[in-house]
């Protein structure tokens, strides 16, 4: 009886403890962490958390986090001094307010808990660097059979034009009302499991954006007659606006989401997972760090922005025979972890992330894992 009350105990206690916490080796600071930090523009959370942690994406264990403040983490901001509390038994990171009347005076601190700031969110220092991955909110697209079905078609281009370019005129079918900004896209390959070969979807050729200036069976009124029976249906009308490659006849065009914001502090996903690098963008095999790849775990394995995952190389099988003599021995040679990917963009089955550390190439059918 005594044996199940304190293992009803430890369970409980077990649910307490913040996720990451207790079931993972105890949080190692780097090297020369600082006793505080004062935040500048340019800063990252994941850079200032590698300033304090060797594991970056445990910054939530020291900060002490909750699930909402992961998911918002607005109240980080140039000026504020981030503050290493080493006095307990594990160490923490907290907000602070420089004190003291110059530079040269020894330098003090109020710790302060995170709060809220009536600064723009905009301000707020970002989890990776936006300069890098500014083009990839919009693209990569990631298209599955019941997108292209529904996925508007330009069936007409201004002056029957081959190819169009920004601020150009284009005709498209199946645009509903609404709607005033359109991503462009040609669906171009299938994304692979690398093993299996399933068909996690289709990274569409993403070409520009457009703008809707005239909406399905609408005419200006000195563009013709309206209501004869014999009219034929009258496209959406739409204006190029950015464009990354020529626009023509049977191009695709999907809803423009707004980008996501990228206020995820960096942390390990609260489940075991595993998965395999899809593809490089942009058509290569390998690639390195501050480089995009495609994973293939999405929304239906619990991939989130911010999620960080650790690469693994896979090394292959060795065979053996010694001395030449009597039946070869195969080894399944153990994996090699050799980075890190910050997650920053998650559809259903596929996620894109940004190699943030690599020790070598990273390449097509390599494992990611929760780190």
């Amino acid at each position: 009886m005594i044996r199940r009350i304190i293992s009803a105990l430890l369970v409980g206690v077990a649910a307490l403890v913040p996720a990451g916490a207790g079931a993972t080796d105890p949080v190692r600071l780097a090297e020369d962490a600082p006793d505080s930090h004062t935040v500048v523009p340019g800063d990252t959370l994941w850079g200032i958390s590698g300033t304090f942690l060797k594991e970056p994406w445990r910054w939530p264990e020291v900060w002490q986090l909750n699930r909402d403040q992961i998911r918002n983490p607005h109240w980080i901001y140039p000026g504020q001094v981030v503050v290493l509390d080493r006095s307990g038994a594990n160490p923490v990171l907290r907000l602070g307010k420089r004190i003291g009347a110059s530079p040269a005076d020894r330098p003090l601190y109020e710790k302060r808990f995170p709060q809220v700031y009536s600064e723009s969110a905009r301000d707020a220092i970002p989890s990776i660097p936006i300069r890098v991955i500014q083009p990839f909110l919009v693209e990569p697209l990631v298209v599955e059979d019941k997108d292209d079905e529904r996925a508007g078609i330009v069936v007409a281009t201004q002056e029957g034009r081959v190819f169009t370019g920004p601020g150009d005129t284009i005709f498209a079918t199946r645009v509903p009302p609404g709607v005033p900004l359109w991503n462009v896209y040609r669906k171009a390959q299938p994304l692979k499991e690398p093993v299996t070969g399933e068909i996690l979807g289709y990274e569409a050729a993403f070409l520009g954006t457009a703008r809707v200036t005239a909406e399905m069976g609408v005419l200006d009124a000195d563009a013709g007659v309206k209501g004869e029976a014999d009219q034929p249906p009258v496209p959406a009308t739409l204006q190029i606006l950015t464009v990354k490659q020529e626009v023509g006849k049977g191009d695709r065009l999907l809803p423009a989401p707004k980008p996501e914001l990228l206020s995820y502090v960096p942390h390990a996903p609260d489940a075991d997972v595993a998965g395999r690098v899809v593809s490089v963008y942009n058509g290569v095999t390998e690639t390195g760090r501050f480089n995009v790849i495609a994973v293939s775990l999405g929304k239906r394995d619990g991939m989130e922005i911010g999620h960080v995952l650790s690469l693994h190389r896979n090394r292959g099988e060795a065979v053996y025979r010694e001395d030449n003599v009597g039946p070869a021995q195969r080894y399944k040679l153990p994996e090699q972890r050799y980075g890190l990917v910050f997650i920053f963009r998650v559809f259903d089955r596929i996620a894109y992330g940004l190699v943030m550390q690599s020790g070598g190439v990273v390449s097509v059918a390599d494992s990611v894992r929760k780190p």
